[in-house]
């Protein structure tokens, strides 16, 4: 059987196209403000590149053609969410951050028709932000879900959502929440999640504070919410009462993946930036890059590029052939999240000084990137879930009786 991996011209153009954008609309941004969305303008600066986009025709590539977007596959998105991640503000002029890209997902896969009508439409042009509320303090929802504290009650005409969530991105601004809530079981056992709906303007959503954390780049934060007696009616229910978790795993591949381009996108501007450092610079007699020491660097920056692509696009295709691929996803975002930061801790050394000073942008990435390992799963459960499998498929494949 023939493999494929050639795109068509389309998405050659759109990838084109948007590295064009990021170059000449969007890079000069981050640079003028170090990569601090908040400090560029926040929301007002993410309205201005979105339209800037949409002129560039490179908005929304993943979303429905429907709602305006590109409606492209996991596969085809690689080369352009890549591309746009070369800027740490490029995944929100395309309106492709997290956590937006994977909430539309979800809602794309999961809502009814007036679900998408509410919540998808507005979300995938760009009118409103979201947000998905899962992570709670200990010894709440974490890297475990069954942890799962926050609870929905059945009342009259809908339910009452109380609980404590924290780490949720995006949540100052934004225009829907997700909530994932217990309707049935404790925590600590599996199943009885159910995922709700709710306008960010809900009585009830009470943003305690912003979490300080290494990134600056997501718009609207990491923060600590508090759900005090939220009513929401029987049609927010996203899904099915009491399947959660199982109508999560629609959303949990593809985000990882996408997170994985977008800051695949990221290091390969680090090493570029590295690479022209070295290239110039003049030391022991040659220049840098001449240097067996420093094309060791380079030569492993390379591999590291190329291996993560290799993994990401094995998961995309598996994705796009109607697999939860939880294996091959786990597989490349640990690796991938690993590789990154080393591509760009790399880049940092090859350019001494100046790569931990805000004349380069390497500190800045090195700032952003190290984070996901631990966002979307740190790398020891994913670990731990890969080994799991290949124990438990190592059982199934003894003779009954040993």
């Amino acid at each position: 059987m023939a493999i494929d991996l050639s795109y068509s011209a389309e998405v050659r153009a759109l990838t084109e196209r948007t590295r064009d954008f990021i170059h000449d609309s969007v890079l000069p941004i981050e640079d003028a403000h170090n990569g601090d969305i908040t400090a560029a303008g926040g929301d007002d600066v993410r309205v201005k590149l979105q339209q800037a986009a949409r002129d560039a025709a490179v908005f929304a590539p993943h979303a429905p053609v429907e709602y305006g977007g590109h409606g492209l596959g996991m596969s085809d998105r690689a080369p352009i969410f890549e591309a746009a991640g070369y800027s740490l503000f490029g995944p929100t002029a395309l309106n492709i951050a997290a956590p937006d890209e994977g909430n539309m997902h979800l809602l794309a896969e999961i809502a009814n028709p007036a679900q998408k009508q509410q919540y998808l439409e507005p979300l995938a042009r760009g009118e409103i932000r979201s947000a998905f509320a899962m992570t709670e303090p200990a010894p709440g929802a974490g890297s475990d879900p069954s942890a799962l504290s926050t609870r929905a009650v059945r009342c009259d005409g809908g339910w009452r959502i109380d609980g404590h969530k924290w780490f949720i991105t995006g949540a100052d601004g934004a225009g829907l929440f997700i909530i994932m809530a217990r309707t049935s079981g404790e925590p600590g056992q599996r199943g009885g999640a159910t995922m709700f709906l709710a306008p960010g303007d809900t009585p009830g959503i009470r943003l305690q504070r912003h979490i300080d954390t290494l990134d600056r780049s997501m718009i609207g934060g990491h923060c600590e919410l508090l759900f005090d007696d939220v009513f929401v009616p029987d049609s927010a229910v996203l899904g099915a009462v009491d399947r959660g978790f199982e109508h999560a795993q629609v959303r949990l591949g593809p985000a990882r993946m996408t997170h994985v381009m977008r800051w695949l996108g990221a290091a390969r501007r680090g090493h570029d930036v590295a690479v022209a450092h070295v290239a110039g610079r003049q030391g022991f007699g040659s220049r840098l890059g001449d240097l067996g020491m420093v094309q060791k660097m380079i030569a492993d920056n390379e591999i590291d590029i190329a291996a993560t692509r290799a993994l990401l696009l094995r998961a995309c295709w598996e994705l796009d052939n109607g697999d939860l691929a939880a294996n091959s996803t786990s597989i490349a975002k640990t690796f991938a999240a690993e590789a990154i930061c080393r591509i760009v801790d790399r880049s940092v050394q090859m350019c001494g000084g100046l790569g931990v000073s805000e004349d380069l942008p390497l500190a800045r990435l090195l700032r952003e990137v190290r984070p996901f390992r631990i966002y979307d799963g740190p790398s020891e459960v994913h670990r731990w879930a890969i080994a799991k499998r290949a124990i438990g498929a190592a059982k199934r494949a003894q003779p009954s009786g040993e």
